[in-house]
């Protein structure tokens, strides 16, 4: 084996080997399940689908990883696994990457048709679509790659045409006039995911409305030219200073149109002036206002936010902002400007235009949502599906519970067209096809008419919401949906509960009658060092892809695992990568010296035959990691179970098994082959274990450690046979105890130390050799039992050490060490102890840095209490 582990020259390779093999294919058990592939349990996942034209992000690595861990795990125990890959039309993403292209030519898609233009997006859907599937294969991605399925094809086509018109012959599709997120750049409506709010610096225009009858009411708004749209004035009814204002009315400035003075307690009499102008065809809260007091509603935007018919002549055709600063100009020619207030705001973005997005009144296709909404809650409240962690439940229920109707119809030409047709009257006719839309027609006129298709295409959350079942062949009732529906975990982030999450569970429950899934695992969001949202504008984010090029998908893979924490965000560096890095490395080594050894994964050692105290603690040790790995996987705790791997591989068999197998291996014969067989035997145990979160480097070396077949598909070993080997414990105690306080005396390390052992247990008497080298203590044999050598050390039955001080020893320099270092502990003691004095940091640091703090200031005070302790010994 090479000296050091190539991430670059086994990653590629290996992976092929897994495909080659079939190993990822949903029922390609491992060999030893082959006979009983009929009664294994199914496991099955599906990936969220990322969008076609994505990139891979650290988000991503960290969901695909969670995924995969499972995945793998589950496979290894037997289960017949499915992950479902796919990717979503992403229809704006992908609409707006071809209309780009064809703006470099000079031309724009209603030149060249909708037809040629969707012939263009699928040329570009062949050629580039696909990058963001070989970047997942690139960190390690076992997905079945054969059921690849992408939101537009003829299967899922057909199961969203089917979904939608038994919605609307059930009454829960229906088309109504709304106000929605309206894109003013890519001239369609949006959903809230797709609205970002962006701060900026705002003006509040205090503006004078008269009053029929005399008086004036003052107005207070940050979108003035919105207000050729007002239909009314509202305040709180119970502010005293317009309660005589209300059932009168007030007139619009310019227009002179009469408007209703209402009384409403939406109204925040703190807020401005504490009157309120309504304009329900563009703001959502006043839209609920409207409908509470029956008000018109009137838009005065058209479809590329500029002014239309309802203003003055003057306005109509400018665009919002320059209509909003000739318009601030003539009310304050006109003296109706009382003052101007700068203050902070927001305006809602479009996360793909950069456009501020207008709430726009529009006639558009809607989903009943709240009708379905009610069986998803019930899913959750009686346990069928379960969150972990289960306080994003609260979240779920918040939202459904107040759920408003889903606007499903998008202006665009890339998606799922509607599959409804007008005819010449503007009958609706909605059918999964036009020649059955074509029979409705006649059946309704009596006589062919000429129907017109719809030219909007659906939400990408329609289809996607379908995922689950679609993707295993439904609304056919295929041997797959049988096999593996419902799934049984979705692994996602918590900005998706509500537009994909909650969608897909009223989708399964309506047409299945059944949930899609058992759990719902929320991870993380992936933060830079500091706790800051990672952002390229910022500098901050790091590409885990050119993270994999530098550490190795492994340590990647490794330190996101590690640091997903159920609750709590991770802060990743680089670093963090470059020190899990650290670990692929020392697995490696530690395989090196197992070859070199003669020791081999797949031979014949009997763990339970184990004679000497050292194999018979490794085999136990390894029987305990792996249930300890099982049941935090079980609980969806991955960084547990990384921990306990790689606090096992880093000391309980490198600094503690090999260092001692050294001595073993050293005298030969029968004892230094059974530590060989079980050497090899608990290498390849944790290679397995590893083998989910590390798939790259655990393969490479079980097959250059003589593993039978691939670890890919090999067994996941969870292993009985508790409290084996305990007698080595006090041997380690021992070696630990010698470390710590030579470091707290400030023993060089060069300087050995005699020792002497009252009560000396078995094992510490038969691995006095290995305790000699690692402690640097004289071995028996060395000097007569240390004599000459300058300290001389004690170690008692309970564990603790007496020291004595030798001839030639400066006991001066060394009282002046120890208390150096009491008077050191001290000073940062005391600086802790000031910190978590501080109430302001107990409010705002995070509970973990709280605890870190506390825990070092234990560590701290004990090592100050045994360097009293010291001082006094060596005063004899």
């Amino acid at each position: 084996m090479e000296k050091l582990f190539s991430p670059e020259e086994v990653e590629a390779r290996v992976y092929a080997a897994w495909e080659e093999a079939g190993l990822f294919r949903a029922g390609a058990l491992p060999a030893r399940e082959k006979g009983a592939k009929a009664d294994a349990k199914s496991f099955c996942i599906v990936l969220p689908p990322p969008n076609v034209t994505g990139s891979l992000h650290i988000g991503h690595a960290l969901n695909l990883t969670l995924q995969d861990i499972l995945i793998r795990w589950r496979r290894m125990q037997g289960r017949d696994t499915l992950w479902q890959p796919g990717t979503d039309h992403a229809g704006i993403a992908t609409q707006m990457l071809v209309e780009r292209q064809l703006e470099k030519e000079g031309l724009d898609r209603r030149d060249i048709g909708r037809d040629a233009f969707l012939e263009r997006v699928w040329e570009w859907k062949a050629q580039s679509g696909g990058r963001i599937r070989d970047q997942m294969r690139r960190l390690g991605a076992s997905c079945d790659w054969e059921r690849d399925r992408f939101t537009l094809d003829a299967g899922l086509s057909a199961a969203v045409r089917q979904v939608f018109v038994a919605l609307h012959r059930d009454g829960l599709v229906y088309k109504d006039k709304r106000l929605v997120n309206w894109d003013p750049a890519l001239r369609t409506a949006i959903s809230d995911l797709e609205v970002i709010q962006e701060p900026v610096a705002s003006r509040l225009w205090h503006i004078r409305y008269e009053v029929e009858g005399g008086g004036h009411v003052t107005i207070a708004t940050t979108r003035p030219e919105t207000m050729f749209a007002d239909t009314a004035i509202a305040v709180h009814p119970e502010d005293a200073r317009y309660a005589g204002l209300v059932g009168g009315c007030a007139i619009l400035p310019l227009l002179g149109r009469r408007l209703p003075i209402v009384a409403d307690a939406y109204v925040d009499p703190e807020e401005g002036s504490g009157a309120l102008k309504v304009t329900p065809g563009h703001d959502f809260n006043d839209f609920d206002i409207g409908k509470r007091h029956g008000l018109d509603i009137v838009n005065v935007l058209d479809e590329g936010a500029c002014l239309n018919e309802v203003a003055p002549e003057a306005y109509r055709g400018m665009e919002r902002m320059a209509a909003r600063e000739k318009l601030v100009k003539e009310l304050e020619a006109r003296g109706l400007v009382e003052r101007v207030e700068e203050r902070e705001g927001s305006v809602p973005v479009g996360d793909r235009s950069g456009s501020v997005i207008e709430p726009w009144l529009t006639e558009q296709w809607y989903v009943d949502a709240g009708r379905l909404a009610g069986e998803a809650i019930r899913a959750v409240e009686d346990g069928r599906v379960v969150f972990v962690p289960r306080l994003w439940e609260k979240t779920y229920f918040d939202w459904m519970r107040r759920i408003e109707p889903w606007c499903v119809s998008r202006q665009l030409w890339w998606g799922h067209r509607i599959p409804a047709w007008y005819g010449e009257d503007g009958e609706v006719f909605v059918a999964e096809s036009e020649a059955e839309a074509a029979a409705l027609a006649r059946a309704h006129y009596g006589r062919e008419v000429a129907l017109r298709q719809d030219e909007d295409v659906l939400d990408t959350w329609f289809s996607s919401a379908l995922w689950p079942f679609s993707t295993l062949g439904w609304p056919e009732e295929t041997a797959e949906l049988e096999r593996y529906f419902p799934t049984d975990v979705l692994v996602t982030s918590f900005d998706i509960i509500f537009f994909w999450v909650a969608r897909m569970m009223m989708f399964a429950l309506y047409f299945r009658r059944e949930i899609p899934f058992s759990h719902v695992y929320i991870h993380a969001l992936v933060r830079d060092a500091k706790g800051q949202k990672m952002s390229k504008s910022k500098g901050n984010a790091i590409d885990p892809l050119e993270a994999v090029e530098k550490f190795g998908a492994d340590a990647v893979r490794f330190t996101l695992a590690s640091m997903e924490s159920q609750g709590r965000d991770i802060k990743l560096s680089e670093g963090r990568i470059k020190g899990y890095r650290n670990f692929t490395t020392k697995l490696w080594n530690a395989a090196r010296f197992c070859r070199m050894n003669e020791c081999v994964v797949s031979g014949d050692f009997a763990p339970e035959a184990a004679s000497s105290a050292l194999n018979r603690w490794a085999v136990g040790e390894t029987a305990a990691l792996s249930r300890e790995m099982d049941a935090a996987l079980e609980a969806y705790r991955f960084n547990e179970a990384a921990g306990a791997a790689y606090r096992f591989v880093w000391h309980q068999f490198c600094d503690w098994y090999l260092e001692f197998a050294k001595e073993e291996f050293a005298k030969g014969g029968a004892a230094a082959d059974e530590t060989r067989g079980c050497a090899g035997w608990v290498l390849g145990r944790v290679l397995a274990l590893l083998h989910p979160f590390m798939p790259f480097v655990t393969e490479e070396t079980y097959a250059r450690m003589g593993g039978e077949g691939m670890l890919a598909g090999a067994a996941y070993p969870l292993l009985g046979g508790e409290g084996e080997g305990a007698e080595m414990e006090p041997v380690f105690a021992l070696v630990r105890a010698l470390r710590s306080e030579r470091a707290l005396m400030g023993v060089p390390d060069a300087e050995k130390v005699g020792l002497d052992v009252e009560e000396e247990t078995a094992a510490q008497r038969e691995y006095a050799g290995a305790v000699a080298r690692l402690g640097k203590v004289w071995a028996r044999g060395e000097g007569g039992e240390g004599a000459g050598a300058a300290f001389l050390v004690t170690a008692h039955g309970d564990g603790g050490l007496t020291w004595r001080c030798g001839e030639g020893v400066d006991r001066e320099a060394l009282t002046a060490r120890l208390r150096a270092g009491i008077a050191a502990k001290e000073k940062e003691l005391g600086a802790i102890e000031k910190v978590l004095g501080n109430p302001e940091f107990l409010a705002k640091a995070e509970a973990s840095a709280v605890e870190e703090k506390r825990q070092r200031a234990r560590r701290l005070e004990q090592e100050r209490d045994r360097q009293r302790e010291l001082l006094g010994d060596v005063r004899l």
